[in-house]
């Protein structure tokens, strides 16, 4: 018995246990903030903000309703935490799923504070920022016009909880029931994200960067995956990928693009809110197509 506890308090003191906790705490108190910040909007708006506001603010047409919807993820200062919860309160107040979606990947890739940390962490490549604004755009609108075409919104498994405001019904007691509601729900699936992501970091050796940065196209294709599996908050993933010399621009900008849209921690968040159905599918063609647009985007600014 005492070989076994001692065993146990053995393994759990080993430097590369402590360095999967430490990376594991970090990612989850790094997205943690914004993730309040988006299931506090999610919850004012299905608290305090008629639907017909959104239905008159898009337009009529789902297919211009995509790209406007995207281009309003400038205004939402946050990383893709934020932007599940958000995304999900706005197909529950009628807003066009697949301009919801467009919405969901743009917000925490064009946002103001993600392309300021771009050209800080770039400072003598403005081209970085605007191939990066570009490119992130471009995956949105595709594939909220590729949902529109393809999606099925029955694979969009919406959590079954009270929606709108009920006559009689205090709206602040409905915020704070919302609010905790998607707090809880997703903060579970973000923990599970942050130690899948947690765990690629410690059991993947660093030499294996160097197998890849030689390659033009199995650069941009590595760096894309390491952007899903590091999990990196969108804030932050500049200076990430500002220190990987050795790869292409061209690579560094797939990793910025693909890493705000599909990551671990992000799967988790949507196959919590949506569905694991939906987010292994969309989750896979979102990172086609954002390696794709990142490529053009690059062989074209870069």
């Amino acid at each position: 018995m005492t070989t076994v506890v001692l065993a146990q308090v053995g393994w759990l003191t080993h430097p590369g246990f402590r360095t999967w906790q430490t990376i594991c705490v970090a990612i989850t108190v790094q997205a943690i903030p914004f993730l309040v910040l988006g299931t506090v909007i999610s919850g004012a708006i299905n608290a305090f903000v008629p639907a017909k506001v959104f239905t008159a603010a898009l337009p009529k047409r789902p297919a211009l309703a995509v790209p406007v919807a995207s281009a309003a993820g400038v205004v939402l200062p946050g990383c893709e935490c934020a932007s599940v919860p958000v995304a999900g309160s706005l197909i529950r107040r009628g807003v066009v799923p697949a301009a919801a979606l467009a919405f969901l990947l743009s917000a925490p890739a064009v946002n103001p504070i993600v392309l300021v940390s771009t050209a800080v962490a770039f400072p003598n490549s403005p081209e970085m920022v605007a191939a990066r604004l570009l490119a992130s755009l471009a995956t949105s609108i595709l594939m909220g016009w590729l949902w529109l075409r393809f999606g099925s919104d029955k694979l969009l498994r919406m959590p079954r909880r009270h929606t709108g405001h009920q006559e009689g019904g205090s709206r602040w007691e409905e915020f704070r029931l919302g609010f905790q509601h998607d707090f809880l729900h997703a903060g579970g699936f973000l923990v599970v994200g942050a130690m899948a992501a947690a765990t690629f970091n410690v059991t993947v050796p660093r030499s294996w960067l160097e197998i890849f940065s030689d390659s033009p196209w199995l650069s941009v294709l590595f760096l894309a995956a390491l952007a899903i599996m590091l999990a990196v908050c969108s804030e932050a993933d500049a200076f990430v990928a500002a220190s990987l010399t050795g790869f292409s621009p061209t690579a560094r900008l797939a990793f910025m693009v693909v890493g705000p849209m599909v990551d671990l921690k992000l799967i988790a968040l949507q196959a919590g809110t949506f569905g694991r159905s939906f987010a292994l599918r969309f989750s896979t063609v979102t990172a086609v197509v954002a390696v794709a647009c990142s490529a053009l985007v690059g062989w074209w600014l870069l």
